[in-house]
């Protein structure tokens, strides 16, 4: 792989809740995940974060989760079809309005903690977030875990995909994402972290928390802003890739 994309999910800050350092970490990446607003972030605060990508020329992706802001979006909701495809496209809809005033414009779509990952493995959910992705802007291409079945119902719909790794998480041996109340679920060390992505850009392979390797192909490596050391394992992680003869670029051209 001679190119390869890093993203960071942003705008979640509020004033009693600073989870992470967006002015620095958009410096490093080249994509940005931000928050539309249910899980995380305020409409000043998101619109700030905006404004910051479009001045370092950061591919802007709109990051929409369940309507759980206590919970961070981390907690899995069962909601009708209806329902989640207006909650989605409510969120579309936000974001987009924000982009377009700080002189940007949303290029993907990422969904953000449990809805990502349930839409990795439910059908159902898939179909919704991806009709909700059609009616709103089907030109918004749509970033989700490498396997998950959302990137096949999302083709199979005609929409543009790409697939994301990550860098602080671990892997279970089928390629999923071990859950977040399991120890070592979280990656910190931004050494490992980046010797792990390098392997996974050349070698389309992550080491599984069994030490098993998975194989992964991803045009995208997200790194959590709100992960304890965020920035010195994004640091960590595009030094390494760009030492390794890899050309950092986002996945979805910027568009003003």
């Amino acid at each position: 792989m001679t190119s390869i994309d890093l993203n960071s999910d942003l705008g979640e800050n509020v004033p009693g809740r600073i989870v992470s350092d967006d002015e620095a970490m958009l410096r490093i990446v080249t994509s940005a995940n931000v928050s539309a607003g249910f899980h995380a972030g305020s409409p000043e605060g998101i619109a700030a974060t905006l404004r910051a990508a479009v001045e370092q020329g950061v591919a802007i992706g709109v990051h929409p989760g369940y309507r759980d802001y206590e919970g961070f979006g981390r907690v899995e909701m069962e909601l009708d079809s209806a329902t989640l495809q207006a909650h989605v496209e409510y969120q579309l809809g936000a974001l987009q309005a924000l982009a377009s005033a700080a002189g940007g414009r949303a290029v993907y779509v990422k969904p953000h903690g449990a809805l990502y990952n349930t839409i990795a493995r439910d059908q159902r959910k898939a179909k919704d977030v991806v009709a909700a992705i059609r009616a709103v802007d089907p030109s918004l291409v749509l970033l989700g875990l490498a396997g998950g079945v959302v990137l096949d119902i999302a083709d199979r719909a005609g929409l543009a995909t790409a697939a994301e790794a990550f860098a602080d998480r671990a892997y279970t041996p089928e390629g999923l994402l071990v859950s977040r109340t399991l120890e070592g679920s979280v990656l910190h060390d931004p050494e490992l972290v980046a010797a792990r992505m390098v392997r996974l850009a050349q070698e389309g392979v992550i080491e599984a928390i069994d030490g098993s390797d998975v194989a992964v192909r991803a045009e995208s490596i997200c790194v959590h802003g709100d992960s304890a050391g965020a920035i010195a394992m994004a640091q960590a992680t595009r030094e390494a890739l760009e030492a390794a003869g890899v050309t950092i670029a986002p996945f979805a051209p910027v568009r003003p």
